[in-house]
């Protein structure tokens, strides 16, 4: 059973979106509008629920939810019901409306039992004595005649006549009372007590069902008895809680007590009587004195009140006494209230009044429990028919109670007979909302013989209008329950309204009981007298008169069976109208809506013309009472006082209708007496078993589950007509917008009540279900935690929550696994289940219960069998039908016994599907591809995935554990267990749920199987690599180790740049590393790859490794560099030891300022600067600065030296760049610098040397000094122009030597043998040295011989 309203929306299902049809008619009507301010307050209302995600905590409630709460506000409601000291206030009163419809009676005659013509014949043959009386509760009524006691059920058409003779004396007096516990057998559950001329005597009675629907009843004599000669007893009165016994006479006013116990003790009899008023030899006082009979005051009543552990007598002087009855025996007087005080109470309520005089007399005493009231505990009626309420206080204010005897008595309320013919019509109850005034003067109840009220304030009073024709008319009253719980005007006090008829017996009441349980709705004052709470969950109240004629029969009716009356004798439609409306002012429209429903679904009983009691199935009836629940039921009302509220969406500031809350409240009578209630009762057995039972009978609870099943049939059938039920076509008949609103709330309140009845109805046939399996077993097989979850559970929460449907559900596994063990046919008991329960084993649950059966046969087949494995893959078929439905804890259960069969395979698949049903549109995996935002609700759907893939981890552990025992091969033969892994790892690796292939890659990082991922030929591998790669550089690695070990060299190249580039935190050598392998990748041809790729990606690393590389030079030159502060120091290397910076910073920033010139040539090499400016004065700033760096060093090389090996370093590493090492301009430059400043400071060629160490070609070293020769620049003019010779014999020397190792020509060719041969001839006019010319004349002569 679905919880969820249907997913396709209705039109206008939104108030922003209404429905065309109501904009089609607004088109049409344009006199019809919705007020301009209205209209844009719900328009912003919509806006914003719509826009700013702000959502009411009544939005969010699921249907199931909205309706529980609403039942649970009817409860609420329903208890808070105004308790007796609450309208009967101090004061008076006389408000009655004393009907004349039968209709509108509060209560009728069912029928007349008439006296058994045996009991007539007894009663013709008396001599002495007939006194006649009822035990109601057991249905009998009984006569004494003379010395015979007869009972006879009274309701059997022929009873039997139950007699006690065994004593000679006549019997005065007959009461039923309970005995003490303890004392007799558990079958005496009542004492028949009899007082006769002589003796008390107890009898026992034990009662057993009849077959005609009564009880049976049987006497014991348990010869037990006092002697009471003299005392003519009359009064007798028992103690329900102790089994006490009291008991009066006519001669006097004391009390006595009858006192029994098992056995006779020490100085202690087993029966004996006490008088608990007369002490001492006053017991024995006669009761005349000289021959004259005193004017004696006798008891004439006696009524207990065991809730507060008070005795009342009332004596024949209108006397009010009241006993406290304590421990070991005692009963003490607390309380004397003779008439004259009462009259004199009253005196102070209301003026003088012929009804309250001295010469009236209180004829009656009720007692009012302290269940009832809390401040009330008794009522007086007098015989002019008022009705006294007296309170009792304790000495220190406090009301009395059961440990707190009382010490004063007040009169609290005085309420007057109702009007006669002879008083003001004003006086007459017609209009509650009027005040009328108090008839204090009423004779309409006089003379009262006798009265008496039972809760919750039946009041019967028995008036003898014609002394001689010796019968009684009876009026009756009860309280108006639905008026005093929902006053029309709010603002005053509730009153006490009652309802009230007059009867005519025609006969002489001699006897009244009630023949129903006592009424309580609740336990507490507050909610007790709550008659609509309980009419349709207790048994209506009955009273049973005893008249000379026989027993008439009392029923009190309901709300329901007057509204149903109400509808069948209103008289026509114009008449039917006027009840319904008449029933709406008095009740409201809510009251109004819920008893039309109970009677529309028969919840109506009447009175037959045969006297029988039968349900009001007419169809007129049924008719008219659907018709008034569906048009009176009134409309949803639009809070307009809180519009303003924009945080509140428009649909939650509208009240349902009172149609809605007289639906909850007519859920909320059935349930009332089960809502609450645990489902089960655990006791123990004296031997230590559990028993377990229910805490509602099996009776009732069918009962309460008929009543719903016909609610349901009665909604579903007028749904159509129901507004709120009616469907969408019902929007086609809004109006404005507010209408609108107010028909959605409408259909959100009755649809999620409608859901709520289909929930209640299948968790009571669970209930019953769960009764009809061996409940015991079923509890105890449950794990302690849900067994105590269940012993907490109530028939709310099994109906409206999770936890309750998921209770069931185990209940439901628990009953199919005891069944599966005894053997018996799963596949029946389940469908049997689904079928009265859906909610609670579905379709699905069925299958699930049949796959669970083949797993229990596979294992009882053996792991290695056929028989195994076919069970488990038709268990596994099974499975994946429903795979939607296995909860987790199945999951478990089911994986593990797969596992421990080998069925590793299986355990796969269904892990992996359950993953996928738990996730159709792939939730999971968009959150995973955006990058794992926090707070996104896709990460649960990811988390329950995950759940099920570390079921699929557990497996692969199971796997590995499982080589260790069994090994793959054997005899290069794959065994069997080996075959099974190897099908697991085909599921996984065929697996193309990237979802469950990203957490399994992440798992294996969390094992450290990083070696296992590495292996993995899925294409997922590099998408999950490539996502997690972004955030973490473990995963990166892993990328490049996988594409180098998949030969995957390009993209290995691309992953090392990408993390030389990243801003992990890398150190400058480590990126430089990435850069230098990512140099060997690039460099690696594959075929597939373009060379023009491999070319662009080859040169942005080698640039960028350029760049690392004049950043490592800079980083650990400034490691030593003192000229930074220690402040600046750390600072600085953090920064150069991390992501390779941009060339500008490095030079702009670093370089340029420290007077690294050389890293400043490097810079624009890789930032291919050409300005040969820039480069030649940078050339020159670097020989100055190593200069006065080497002249600045006490101790080391030559200035010359560290020049030289500057320059060469430099050199090699600007790769002889014709740009960046400019021999044109260095060698001038080096030849001035060694002139300048190292003239005759080392070797004299050392400058040429760098040249020719760098492998600068001769010809090019020739031709710039020959061009020194030809400028005469300064310094080398004139003599020094020597220098500049020197160097061209030295260079054309070594240049003549190097050629003559080729094959080729001196000096390349003849054209430059003779250039040199010239050059040669003038060099020597120089003023050479002696060596130096020798030399060149030498050179010269063998150029020459050479080109001849």
């Amino acid at each position: 059973m679905s919880i969820q309203t249907p997913q396709k929306p209705l039109p206008g299902a939104y108030i922003q979106t209404p429905a065309i049809s109501r904009f089609q008619s607004l088109q049409s009507r344009q006199s019809i509008s919705v007020p301009p301010q209205q209209s844009q307050a719900l328009n912003q209302q919509s806006q914003s629920v719509q826009n700013g995600g702000q959502r009411s905590e009544s939005q969010d409630i699921p249907p199931i939810e909205r309706a529980a709460k609403a039942v649970n506000e009817a409860l609420s409601e329903e208890s808070r019901y105004p308790d007796l000291d609450s309208y009967i206030g101090q004061g008076i009163s006389s408000e009655y409306e004393v009907t004349t419809q039968p209709a509108w009676a509060p209560f009728q005659k069912t029928k007349m039992h008439p006296i058994p013509d045996r009991i007539f014949a007894q009663y013709n043959r008396a001599q002495v004595s007939t006194i006649m009386g009822l035990f109601a509760d057991f249905n009998h009524a009984w006569v004494a005649i003379d010395n015979a006691l007869y009972l006879w059920d009274y309701t059997h058409p022929s009873p039997d006549l139950v007699s006690f003779e065994e004593q000679p004396h006549t019997i005065t007096a007959v009461r039923l009372v309970k005995p003490r516990v303890g004392v007799f057998v558990p079958a005496v559950i009542r004492l028949l007590v009899v007082a006769t001329t002589a003796d008390i005597i107890i009898i026992g009675l034990s009662a057993q069902p009849a077959q005609h629907g009564g009880q049976s009843v049987a006497l014991y004599t348990l010869k037990m008895s006092a002697p009471v000669k003299g005392l003519d007893v009359n009064i007798i009165e028992g103690s329900d809680s102790t089994g006490r016994i009291f008991f009066s006479g006519r001669l006097s006013d004391d009390v006595y007590e009858f006192t029994y116990q098992q056995e006779e003790k020490w100085f202690q009899n087993r029966c004996t009587k006490v008088n608990h008023t007369r002490k001492g030899y006053s017991t024995f006082t006669p009761a005349t004195l000289f021959g004259q009979r005193a004017q004696q005051e006798t008891v004439v009543q006696m009524i207990m009140d065991d809730t507060r552990r008070l005795l009342y007598t009332l004596s024949s002087r209108s006397t009010i006494r009241t006993f406290h009855m304590k421990g070991n025996g005692i009963l003490e007087l607390v309380i004397t209230k003779p008439l004259g005080q009462t009259l004199s109470n009253v005196g102070h309520m209301t003026s003088q009044s012929d009804l309250i005089s001295p010469s009236m007399a209180i004829v009656s005493i009720s007692a009012i429990t302290a269940q009832e009231a809390t401040k009330i505990h008794l009522m007086a009626s007098t015989s002019t028919g008022c009705r006294i309420f007296m309170s009792a206080t304790s000495s220190y204010g406090n009301y009395s109670s059961s440990s707190n005897a009382p010490t004063s008595m007040q009169v609290q309320h005085v309420k007057f007979p109702p009007a006669d013919s002879t008083t003001s019509n004003s006086t007459q109850m017609t209009n509650y909302s009027n005040t009328p005034s108090i008839n204090t003067s009423s004779s309409s109840l006089v003379p009262t013989r006798s009265a008496i009220r039972y809760a919750p304030g039946y009041f019967l009073a028995f008036i003898v209008k014609d002394q001689q024709s010796g019968t009684d008319l009876l009026f009756v009253s009860g309280p108006d329950s639905a008026r005093i719980a929902r006053p029309q005007d709010q603002q005053r006090l509730t009153r006490y309204a009652e309802l009230a008829l007059w009867l005519n017996l025609g006969s002489r009441a001699e006897d009244v009981g009630l023949a129903t349980e006592p009424f309580a709705a609740s336990s507490s004052p507050v909610g007790f007298g709550n008659e609509l709470a309980v009419q349709f969950d207790k048994p209506t109240a009955e009273v049973a008169i005893l008249t000379n004629t026989g027993v008439h029969m009392l029923r009190r009716r309901r709300l329901v069976d007057i509204f149903a009356a109400a509808l069948r004798l209103g008289g026509g439609d114009e008449g039917l109208e006027g009840e319904v409306k008449k029933f709406i002012r008095q009740y409201g429209p809510g009251e109004t809506a819920s008893t039309a429903l109970a009677v529309a679904c028969g919840q109506a009983f009447d009175v037959t013309s045969d006297s029988r009691l039968a349900r009001i199935l007419d169809l007129d009836v049924l008719e008219h009472a659907r018709k008034a629940f569906i048009e009176y039921g009134g409309k949803p009302l639009f809070n307009e006082n809180s519009m303003l509220d924009q945080s509140v969406p428009a649909i939650d500031l509208v009240q349902p209708s009172p149609r809605h809350r007289g639906l909850s409240r007519y859920i909320s009578r059935l349930v009332r007496s089960i809502w609450k209630a645990p489902i089960l009762r655990e006791s123990i057995t004296p031997t230590g078993g559990l028993v377990i039972s229910s805490s509602v009978s099996m009776i009732k609870l069918k009962e309460i589950s008929q009543d719903l099943t016909k609610l349901k049939e009665f909604l579903n059938v007028n749904k159509s007509f129901i507004e709120g039920l009616a469907g969408p076509e019902a929007l086609g008949n809004v109006r404005t917008k507010q209408d609108e609103v107010c028909l959605q709330a409408e259909h959100r309140a009755l649809h999620a009540l409608v859901i709520l009845i289909d929930n209640i109805i299948e968790g009571l046939a669970f209930v019953l279900v769960l009764y009809d399996e061996k409940i015991e077993e079923t509890v105890l097989s449950l794990a302690n935690e849900v067994r105590q979850q269940v012993r907490n559970l109530s028939y709310e929460g099994l109906c409206t929550t999770a936890l309750g449907k998921q209770l069931a559900k185990d209940l439901v596994k628990a009953i199919v696994n005891r069944n599966i063990l005894s053997g018996s046919n799963v596949e029946t008991v389940a469908e049997a289940l689904r079928r009265r329960c859906g909610s609670f084993c579905s379709a699905d649950d069925v299958v699930i219960f049949k796959a669970q059966e083949y797993v229990k046969r596979a294992s009882e087949a053996g792991a290695d069998s056929d028989a195994c494995r076919d069970y488990l893959n038709e268990s596994l078929r099974l499975f994946k039908q429903v795979t939607g439905s296995l909860s987790m804890e199945q999951m478990n259960w089911i994986i593990e016994n797969y596992v421990s069969l080998q069925f590793y395979a299986g355990s796969i698949q269904l892990c992996l599907d359950k993953a996928q049903e738990s996730d159709r549109g792939n939730r999971a995996l968009t959150w995973i591809q955006e990058g794992r935002p926090p707070g996104d609700k896709r990460a649960e759907a990811f988390e329950f995935r995950r759940r099920c893939y570390d079921l699929v981890h557990q497996v692969i552990l199971a796997v590995e554990r499982s080589r260790t025992e069994s090994p793959d091969m054997v005899d290069g033969h794959l065994t069997l267990t080996g075959r099974r892994r190897e099908e697991a790892a085909d599921e996984i690796d065929s697996s193309n749920d990237e979802v469950f292939q990203t957490d399994l890659y992440d798992w294996y990082l969390q094992e450290n199987w990083s070696d296992r991922l590495l292996e993995v030929e899925s294409p997922f591998v590099i998408t999950y690599l490539e996502r997690r790669s972004s955030d973490d550089i473990a995963h990166a690695d892993l990328l490049w180790k996988y594409y180098l070990q998949h030969e995957r060299y390009q993209d290995a190249a691309m992953v090392q740049l990408a993390l030389a580039k990243s801003q992990f935190v890398l150190s400058l050598d480590q990126r430089i590393q990435y850069l230098g392998n990512a140099k060997t990748n690039a460099s690696t041809t594959r075929p597939g790859i373009a060379r023009s790729t491999r070319t662009e990606v080859l040169r942005e690393i080698s640039d960028l490794l350029d760049v690392a590389n004049i950043q490592s030079d800079l980083l650990q030159r400034l490691k030593g560099e003192s000229r930074i502060s220690p402040d600046r120091r750390p600072e600085v290397l953090e920064e150069l030891n991390g992501p390779v910076l941009p060339l500008t910073v490095l030079f702009n920033t670093y370089c340029e300022p420290a007077f690294y010139f050389d890293l400043c040539i490097l810079i624009y090499e890789a930032a291919d600067h050409r300005v040969a400016s820039d480069i030649k004065a940078t050339w020159q700033n670097l020989l100055d600065g190593v200069h006065t760096q080497a002249e600045l060093m006490d101790q080391g090389p030559q200035p010359y030296e560290m020049v030289a090996e500057a320059v060469r370093t430099l050199g090699n590493r600007l790769g002889l760049s014709e740009i960046m090492f400019p021999v044109g301009d260095l060698l001038p430059m080096l030849k001035r610098y060694a002139f300048n400043y190292q003239n005759n400071v080392g070797p004299e060629t050392w400058v040429v040397d760098i040249f020719t160490d760098l492998q600068v070609p001769y010809e090019s070293i020739y031709g710039v000094l020959e061009s020194m020769f030809y400028n005469d620049e300064p310094p080398f003019q004139g003599r020094n122009r020597r220098f500049i010779g020197n160097d061209l014999v030295y260079v054309a020397k070594a240049w003549f030597h190097d050629s003559l190792r080729g094959s080729g020509m001196i000096f390349g060719g003849e054209d430059n043998a003779i250039a040199v041969s010239e050059m040669l001839h003038t060099v020597m006019q120089t003023g050479l040295d002696d060596r130096r010319l020798e030399e060149c004349q030498d050179l010269r002569m063998r150029i020459e011989t050479m080109l001849r």
